[in-house]
């Protein structure tokens, strides 16, 4: 092992017991090598920038989970590598995201008085629908109410109302049909 290896090391272990000085020194020691490397996998400066900001934020907000490294350099690498994976994948997703909702919104703009015509028409599917939850018992309208409206599985739901999985499937299938019935 060589003194600058043998100087990580110590210093991975001294974060690891605590010590902000450790992190400091850690950080200015290997900055210029990870914002050589994050370059080489992804060219935004800024991004590779907040990607090293961040991995040295986790260490020192996960430090007392942190194992024994024996090569804390290649652990920092990789570390970053993956940190830089992560946030190009959100960005890239978020782009798509973007890009099909500004798309939808030029390709499905609506005149007002579309508009107007289709906020009748949800007050009257609201209406109708209130009107057929009238028809279903107690039971199936909370667990109605619990399914579809607060998103609990069938699982969370017979937890919540003491009953079995089965049970409560049954219940939400009949209400379901019974709605069916009304909306037809």
């Amino acid at each position: 092992m060589s003194t600058e290896e043998d100087h990580h090391s110590l210093q991975w272990e001294r974060l690891r017991s605590g010590d902000k000085q450790a992190l400091f020194a850690l950080y200015n020691s290997t900055y210029p090598h990870l914002l050589r490397f994050g370059l080489k996998l992804c060219g935004n400066d800024e991004l590779v920038k907040d990607c090293i900001t961040q991995l040295f934020l986790q260490l020192w907000s996960k430090q007392a989970q942190l194992k024994p490294v024996t090569n804390v350099p290649a652990y920092l690498f990789t570390a970053l590598k993956r940190q830089l994976l992560d946030q190009l994948a959100y960005q890239a997703r978020m782009h798509d995201a973007i890009s099909r909702m500004t798309g939808k919104e030029v390709e499905n703009e609506l005149s007002y008085e579309e508009i107007i015509i289709r906020v009748q028409q949800d007050d009257e599917i609201k209406r109708r629908l209130y009107e057929a939850m009238k028809a279903l018992t107690p039971r199936q309208q909370e667990l109605v109410r619990l399914k579809f409206f607060e998103g609990l599985s069938y699982e969370q739901i017979a937890a919540q109302t003491s009953q079995t999985v089965k049970t409560a499937y049954n219940t939400i299938y009949d209400a379901i049909k019974t709605l069916r019935k009304k909306f037809s």
